[in-house]
């Protein structure tokens, strides 16, 4: 009673594993020999190709449902650096504002002249300092 090789063609006819083929009657399938023969069976449905397991969406959907809530949101769900989950532009923009305000102070004051306002206000623009402490040093060694 050893169905092997009649599996193995059913399987390559079903384009499916051996796992996933069925046989109802095994002593019809014992005396199938020829690929012909398999396929005879297989459209007499004596040998079927089972149904593959799907992973369900419920708990997906739940899970979903709470994030929006604002739950599954703690520090053991983070990953990457502290602004990775945060709207970069906005960062960027609170950083550019608060460089350029500070700009203006000096510039105003007129503890920087126009044109060294210019030339920081542009690399202000391209992102080159990190804080207003980095850009007052920036300045400072800049000095004439």
């Amino acid at each position: 009673m050893n169905l092997r090789s009649q599996k193995k063609l059913a399987a390559k006819i079903l384009k499916a594993g051996i796992g996933r083929v069925r046989v109802k009657n095994v002593k019809e399938v014992e005396e199938a020999i020829t690929r012909d023969d398999v396929r005879k069976l297989i459209e007499k449905d004596v040998i079927e190709k089972v149904q593959k397991k799907g992973a369900g969406r419920v708990h997906a959907r739940d899970r979903l449902k709470q994030e929006k809530r604002g739950r599954r949101r703690g520090r053991g769900k983070r990953k990457g650096k502290k602004y990775a989950k945060v709207n970069k532009k906005e960062v960027w923009m609170k950083r550019v504002r608060a460089l350029r305000k500070l700009l203006r102070e000096l510039r105003d004051s007129g503890k920087i002249e126009r044109s060294d306002y210019r030339k920081v206000y542009m690399k202000v623009k391209g992102g080159a300092f990190r804080s207003k402490h980095h850009m007052l040093s920036y300045l400072k060694d800049n000095e004439k």
